[in-house]
């Protein structure tokens, strides 16, 4: 019998299927079928490096493309992490059928791998020893041999992925794109235009960032992905604990049983514990998701009580505001120095919603946040390649959800295997689960979950504060956020569109003659 559990504030389970090499042509049916099933599909990438850090945060915009370019064609995908989300529309709204594979890559052609990615990667769990001798291969570029759209290799998964027209879903998506773009289709355009002009045509169901609409729309304290996950995890938890009215995203997984079953690696996320006598939060993590110590740091790192921090200070501001109105009404003065700030971290304040409380006069958006110095620490989203919390380190300072957390109760969200071919257990080895639960790699799949649900997270509370949850004919994806990639730094997105004044590559008019199979 298939077992589905409530997602609360409990532990929750990923099982990520680690796809490699030696079993890639034998999981090549399920993962045809999760994508052409998917109502959606996230991606993340793991990557080699990305060259200059400055010349990622450029001021023009023109100027950022061609150093991404630059980096795409001399570096190399690692892992790539796709999770395919199912919405189920026989069960409660926002309830979802989420299938995550990992699969490990080997670039067959000469790449830069940069010594501080190496050290990276290997502290959190990346294995090179089986990336080399078990990485799927492939080569970037145009073609080289064989067709794209035939044989199982990468190249024809992208080509699959493209065919399905599913909206896709990014976490501060331009790099992995264009890493995308340039590895599994064809060689990146000169043109920054020209290559917006071809992604439009590629999905034409919209690309979405979630650094964008965790920026932009849900207006959170830190948009870098473990917070804006753990964030909406907590908030969406809380809504079904408390019976509260409205859609709630509900998450079911598939139990994978027999053989298929030894392919599954399970990343653990528990649940947010109370910061009460916990260790002195570093306060540059807490803004940005990377902090230049790394591991040295004496402060915590721990997400989970950053939230629960922000919070409490966000409450606390809340209680000091209405005190100063009270006083205000009754003929009193407000004291010098007051801020709708005060008790925010000094290097978030400039990233704090305006609480709706305020009058019109004082609900102004909050101020991008100023770019630091260069540094070459990475981030929390775990890539290796962020330009993250509008900061100038772009490469990947990434701390994996929940590491070194395995030791919680165990809990997880289950569902049957469905069209995907996947085995159902009855009784699911719950030991077995439990040791090979994992924290420190599948990275890029599990960051990949993330990303999805952070889109099916805010797009149930986006319906709900328009009052359109529960109809049966619902407005397509997050109208607003459709086609709109975050720039750090930068008050507005990229615009992934086709413009009257720029063409599509030729590469892309030949593919597309190939994908859609009719000239464009």
């Amino acid at each position: 019998m298939n077992r589905c559990e409530t997602e609360t504030n409990m532990s929750l389970i990923v099982p990520v299927i680690d796809v490699h090499n030696d079993n890639f042509k034998e999981l090549w049916p399920a993962l045809i079928i999760a994508i052409k099933t998917s109502s959606f599909i996230a991606l993340d990438t793991e990557l080699s490096g990305l060259g200059n850090r400055k010349s990622l945060l450029a001021e023009s915009i023109e100027d950022r493309f061609k150093a991404i370019c630059h980096a795409a064609r001399s570096r190399s995908i690692l892992s790539l992490g796709i999770a395919c989300y199912k919405k189920l529309d026989q069960k409660a709204a926002d309830t979802y059928l989420v299938q995550v594979y990992n699969l490990t890559l080997l670039c067959s052609e000469e790449y830069i791998i940069e010594p501080q990615s190496v050290q990276f990667l290997v502290q959190h769990g990346f294995d090179f020893n089986k990336q080399y001798s078990h990485g799927i291969p492939y080569c970037k570029g145009n073609n080289k041999g064989g067709a794209d759209d035939r044989g199982v290799h990468i190249r024809a998964l992208f080509t699959e992925l493209l065919r399905a027209r599913k909206p896709l879903v990014l976490h501060n998506g331009l790099i992995d794109i264009a890493f995308l773009y340039q590895s599994f289709y064809a060689h990146l355009p000169e043109r920054l235009a020209t290559f917006t002009a071809d992604l439009s045509e590629m999905f034409p169901d919209g690309i979405y960032d979630t650094k964008y609409v965790t920026e932009f729309e849900l207006r959170l304290t830190a948009s870098y992905l473990e917070y804006a996950y753990k964030k909406c995890k907590l908030d969406n938890s809380r809504c079904v604990t408390s019976g509260s009215t409205g859609p709630h995203v509900h998450i079911e997984f598939c139990q994978y049983s027999g053989h298929m079953s030894t392919y599954v690696d399970y990343r653990e996320c528990p649940a947010v514990a109370s910061s009460e006598g916990q260790p002195d939060i570093c306060q540059r993590f807490s803004a940005f998701g990377w902090c230049p110590n790394g591991t040295k740091c004496p402060l915590s790192h721990d997400t989970d009580l950053i939230i629960l921090q922000d919070e409490k200070c966000k409450e606390d501001k809340r209680k000091k505001r209405k005190r100063q109105r009270e006083k205000k009404r009754g003929g009193g003065e407000i004291t010098e120095g007051s801020s709708i700030f005060d008790g925010a971290p000094v290097n978030k304040k400039q990233n704090m919603e305006v609480d709706t409380e305020e009058p019109a006069g004082d609900q102004q958006a909050a101020a991008a946040e100023p770019l630091p110095d260069a540094t070459t620490q990475m981030d929390s989203d775990g890539n290796s390649k962020r330009a993250e919390g509008q900061d100038t380190n772009t490469a990947n300072e990434g701390n994996g959800t929940c590491e070194d957390k395995t030791d919680l109760p165990n809990s997880e969200t289950t569902a049957a295997a469905g069209e995907s071919g996947a085995g159902v257990d009855d009784k699911p080895d719950d030991a077995r689960r439990k040791k090979k639960a994992d924290t420190g790699t599948h990275r890029a799949g599990f960051d990949a979950y993330m990303t999805g649900y952070i889109f099916a997270y805010s797009w149930a509370l986006t319906r709900k504060e328009a009052g359109t949850a529960g109809e049966e004919t619902e407005p397509s994806w997050h109208p607003d956020c459709v086609n709109k990639i975050y720039l750090s730094g930068k008050a507005t997105p990229l615009n992934v569109v086709k413009s009257t004044f720029s063409k599509s590559s030729k590469a892309h008019v030949q593919k597309m003659e190939m994908v859609w199979g009719e000239k464009m």
